[in-house]
């Protein structure tokens, strides 16, 4: 038989063995704190798939269940030499649990990565399941690192030669913010990243990367050219300003309230005087008229009711990011309309009914603090969303002017 080692991680949870059940049963309560995306059959014998956004994944099958008291799955993650089982035990004790995780997988050289990656991951998962059932706080949003710069540009190979400078790739700051990590490592304008806690930075992209497995406060190895001089630093990084977020049903419905009734205020200014052939002209091909993004805004609200009364029943469903911005879709709804004043008065009736469904949020839901915050807190970013499309329609209706 092969040699096997195993990992036990143990947390005390501030809520019934019930709810701490269900958080690793449920596909919804999975997403809360734990996977980016959850699909899971809760029976034995049922399937389990978790997936997140850097792209790992892991698959298996539930092995044994006790309500309350016991759950038991195989795993078997990308790029892991074999798959591994998992055992998670509950024991309620003065309305807390104790979680206790086990993990058993293979012995010798080629699982040694692996086993620091699954001991990083359980510590993280676990600290993040008491923020979620305590608070709400989902730590991935509340810790999520900033560097502290005001911008970059990505240097290339063409650029660097061009611009003689002493590396091929990398990112060149535009500035640093006021008190964030990056200023007080000593970084500054013109500075170009090329490593960042252990990782080559080659652009945007692989910067961000390298931030994803690291958290608020970790400090960690800067790699940056200043002129044509090598340097290295130690940074910090910054937590990231986070709003306030409501924390009941009411005030939930009080704060989208005046977030709809500001953008309500914001797209009549826009289509105030503005003429069908404007309101349907498109800038150019493939790109969306002022109507269409009006219908792109009409479905985002039909699929927010849905997506609302899934995630309270626990069935919440996984959505392609580019469903709603299908054009055939799009414009079926756009056409459905005969006028864009028409389409307007449809988004009003909608955010009716979306404010009432919060307003008459059940208090089970609410009572479970992670998927309620993780709803509350996409409508406090809504505003960039409404932003973007108030910028995009008043740029094709300008086009349609200029034309």
């Amino acid at each position: 038989m092969a040699k096997t080692q195993t990992l036990t991680f143990k947390r005390t949870v501030k809520a019934p063995p019930s709810e701490v059940y269900r958080a690793f049963t449920n596909s919804t309560a999975l997403r809360d704190w734990f996977s980016d995306g959850a699909l899971s059959e809760p029976r034995k014998g049922g399937r389990v798939y978790f997936w997140w956004n850097d792209g790992y994944y892991a698959s298996g099958e539930f092995t044994g269940m006790t309500a309350g008291k016991k759950v038991a799955f195989t795993w078997h993650g990308r790029g892991e030499p074999g798959a591994s089982k998992v055992q998670v035990s509950l024991a309620g004790k003065d309305g807390g649990t104790t979680v206790r995780v086990s993990h058993v997988f293979g012995s010798g050289k080629v699982w040694a990565k692996t086993a620091k990656e699954i001991a990083h991951g359980w510590e993280r998962a676990l600290e993040n399941l008491q923020s979620v059932l305590e608070t709400g706080q989902d730590q991935r949003f509340t810790l999520r690192p900033m560097l502290g710069v005001s911008g970059g540009d990505e240097i290339t190979p063409g650029s660097a030669a061009q611009e003689k400078l002493p590396v091929e790739v990398g990112v060149r700051l535009n500035g640093t913010v006021e008190g964030m990590g990056a200023q007080a490592a000593g970084l500054g304008k013109g500075d170009i990243i090329v490593g960042i806690g252990g990782r080559k930075v080659v652009g945007w992209s692989s910067l961000i990367a390298a931030l994803q497995s690291h958290r608020a406060g970790d400090k960690v190895k800067v790699v940056y050219y200043r002129g044509g001089k090598k340097e290295t630093a130690t940074m910090e990084l910054s937590r990231r300003p986070l709003p306030e977020v409501p924390d009941t049903a009411a005030g939930l419905a009080d704060f989208v309230r005046k977030l709809y009734a500001d953008f309500d205020a914001e797209l009549a200014k826009c289509f105030a005087g503005v003429t069908e052939a404007e309101a349907t002209y498109q800038p150019a091909p493939g790109e969306w008229s002022a109507k269409e993004v009006l219908s792109h805004l009409v479905q985002g609200e039909r699929d927010n009711t849905s997506y609302l009364a899934d995630a309270i029943q626990g069935t919440e469903r996984l959505y392609d990011g580019n469903l709603d911005n299908s054009l055939l879709r799009t414009r079926v709804v756009a056409d459905a309309f005969s006028t864009a004043q028409k389409m307007l008065e449809e988004l009003t009736n909608l955010e009716a009914e979306s404010m009432a469904m919060i307003a008459g949020l059940p208090p089970e839901f609410v009572a479970r603090k992670g998927s309620f915050w993780r709803y509350a807190y996409g409508y406090t970013q809504a505003h960039t969303h409404n932003d973007e499309h108030l910028h995009q329609i008043k740029a094709a209706i300008e086009a349609a002017r200029k034309k």
